[in-house]
């Protein structure tokens, strides 16, 4: 019997691999992937030591905790497939964006399996992830703390109790790497307009988010306090601030994620 079992072998499939075993939540012996392309199983088997599998079936039958990590629109053809080998002690965990809990449900056909949503993000790809969970009333609080861990190994992981915040959740830190990387792109442009050679500028700005983003977090400083701090009097920075702030900078940002957890609403009422 595996501990886990992965239904796709993509890219998020394998940064959990990584952070699992790397991490030693779960050893390699312990997990069984499935994937309808082969060289991605040969791929995964050869760097991680899986156990692998073509059948969806077996791989469920076997599993203790299966996670479905394949896009969207093949969840409910997966969950359709596998749904004659889920028993109410497996834990079924869902990354698949806009799917809720209880369309999961309603396609398994049983009202107390135990089903957990997740909503990751790509930078779990280089062990930096953010993740949020929510998990349905049918797992216990052991149970849910080990789908957790899961995530922790990739990043951070939270867990929250009210299934409509995943939509928030898929607006900030889900789209959000695709803003922070336009943000990125812009700083290395302006450096470039004032005569940086483009690798020096790109390294430069992306290494200036990368720092500022760890000085937030472990050294828990509140982003206004970093502002203030590189704000001189009559500085070069204010000026820039100015000019941000001009164009709308922050209440951009904030409609871009608002946007976006808005359309995830919509994602959602269309897979009811």
């Amino acid at each position: 019997m595996a501990k886990i079992g992965f239904i796709g072998a993509g890219n998020m499939a394998e940064a959990l691999l990584k952070g699992l075993i790397s991490s030693g939540v779960v050893g390699n012996t312990e997990i069984l992937v499935s994937d309808t392309v082969a060289k991605r199983l040969d791929h995964v088997k050869s760097v991680f030591g899986v156990k692998t599998t073509a059948d969806n079936r077996e791989l469920t039958g076997k599993s203790e905790l299966i996670i479905l990590s394949v896009k969207p629109n093949s969840t409910g053809k997966v969950v359709n497939e596998i749904k004659s080998q889920i028993t109410l002690e497996k834990i079924i965990v869902s990354i698949a964006a806009g799917i809720p809990v209880r369309t999961i449900a309603g396609a398994l056909g049983k009202k107390k399996v135990k089903i957990v949503r997740v909503m990751p993000n790509t930078p779990a790809l280089v062990q930096a992830g953010a993740s949020v969970l929510y998990c349905n009333s049918n797992l216990n609080h052991k149970e849910r703390e080990e789908v957790r861990k899961i995530f922790e190994s990739v990043g951070l992981a939270y867990i929250v109790e009210d299934e409509s915040l995943m939509d928030a959740v898929t607006g900030l830190s889900g789209s959000g790497p695709a803003f922070v990387s336009m943000f990125v792109e812009a700083l290395s442009d302006g450096g470039v307009k004032m005569g940086l050679p483009r690798d020096i500028a790109l390294k430069l700005a992306a290494q200036t988010v990368y720092g500022t983003a760890k000085m937030i977090i472990e050294e828990k400083t509140h982003p206004a306090e970093l502002k203030d701090k590189v704000s001189s009097p009559g500085g070069t920075t204010i000026e820039g601030i100015h000019e941000l702030e001009s164009g709308g900078f922050r209440a951009n940002v904030i409609s871009a994620v608002e946007a976006a957890a808005y359309r995830s609403r919509e994602l959602s009422k269309e897979n009811k």
